[in-house]
């Protein structure tokens, strides 16, 4: 049997819900287009805004031609055309729901609807999908608490719903999801204290920036974290004192914890990110000496440590300052320009400054070899 009588062979017709006048009948390439084709139209007249006409294009049969929509052979059937992914980045489209569109497109393996206005919740259904892989709600209006279907995808490796507006806390089993790539959950309204009983190291891309979390920063974010390229902590409610395990994070290459609460000396551990490029602290309420050790890593090139308490930094330090690349402004650095009024720093240290295990902030947990320096006095009180 050749190529072309096998494909004619899924040709078939079935009978529309709505048909037109003097056009009973449309011809799908497979059963599998036609079983979706409803389920299209039915989103299409929910969709209350269209400014760039997407949906002009969804008219007729020919589904993988829609704008947005595309079709591969579905796992299951290597002979078979089937829609397999969605792509609705950008197009501002409007609809008050998903539900009875997503959650029922059998094999959808990815689906994209960044910087539209969809909104409500996800619907449990979605955790029946057996092929998505790929979900994107980003930069959208889904509210209410994380979306628990989710944890029910199986084959669910990149998962990004930023810049909604969930709430609550993030379930524990959605960290240890072992297929589970990337998971972008910034920009949402998620408060909760960052677990410490949480040990994966397969996840490579976390963002957790722009939330409510609280509280420290635990001890075994080098479990959590350990994989980890970009650590994004920025712009929480983090609290106390850094640990030192932090320098562990071997494959960082950015950790942005600024615009927090946290407090305490800078680690000497933070000197063994030979990786990291990028060091964001600032608008904290750290305070001592800026550590050499930190200074001297060697692919560094941007320490941000302003607007916090600092009293003092290195000679490799100060190198870094001169070429741009170490930013202390607006901290309380005697003789230093740009700082903070002595009257500010007066009241930030009138009271008592302590972390626990302060014997750990000069522990150094790798081998530096071209890195010899005295062992620093990081003052609890200001000097």
């Amino acid at each position: 049997m050749n190529s072309t009588i096998k494909f004619l062979m899924f040709f078939f017709s079935v009978t529309t819900a709505q048909p037109l006048k003097g056009q009973n009948q449309l011809i799908f390439a497979d059963q599998r287009l036609a079983i979706v084709y409803p389920i299209i139209q039915k989103f299409k007249n929910i969709i209350s805004a269209d400014p760039l006409g997407i949906t002009k294009t969804w008219v007729g049969p020919n589904i993988c031609n829609y704008t947005g929509f595309y079709c591969e052979s579905p796992p299951d059937n290597n002979s078979a055309i089937a829609l397999a992914s969605i792509d609705f980045n950008g197009f501002q489209l409007s609809a008050l729901t998903l539900d009875g569109f997503l959650d029922q497109l059998p094999d959808i393996a990815i689906f994209h609807a960044n910087s539209n206005n969809f909104g409500g919740t996800l619907s449990p259904k979605i955790a029946n999908l057996p092929y998505l892989y790929e979900l994107d709600i980003s930069n959208n209006q889904f509210f209410g608490p994380f979306p628990s279907p989710i944890l029910g995808m199986n084959s669910l490796n990149i998962l990004d719903i930023r810049f909604n507006s969930f709430t609550g806390s993030v379930p524990p089993q959605l960290f240890t999801k072992d297929q589970l790539d990337a998971l972008f959950i910034n920009n949402n309204n998620f408060m909760q204290m960052l677990p410490d009983n949480i040990v994966t190291s397969h996840v490579t891309y976390l963002t957790l920036a722009n939330n409510r979390f609280f509280g420290p920063i635990p001890h075994s974010i080098s479990k959590i974290l350990s994989s980890l390229s970009e650590v994004l902590l920025l712009n929480n409610l983090l609290s106390g004192c850094l640990p030192y395990e932090i320098g562990f994070l071997n494959e960082a290459i950015v950790f942005d914890a600024g615009n927090n609460r946290l407090t305490g000396p800078l680690p000497f551990s933070l000197g063994c990110l030979e990786n990291v490029e990028m060091l964001n602290f600032a608008r904290n309420q750290m305070y001592g000496i800026v550590p050499d050790v930190i200074c001297a890593l060697g692919n560094l090139a941007n320490l941000s440590l302003s607007d916090n308490y600092f009293t003092g930094f290195g000679p490799i330090c100060l190198r870094l300052i001169e070429n741009g690349v170490l930013d202390l402004r607006n901290n309380c650095i005697p003789g230093f320009p740009f700082q903070r009024s002595i009257a500010e720093c007066v009241a930030f240290f009138a009271y008592p400054r302590y972390c626990p295990h302060m014997a750990t902030y000069t522990y150094i947990p790798c081998w530096l070899s071209n890195f010899k320096t005295p062992t620093l006095d990081l003052p609890e009180l200001a000097p």
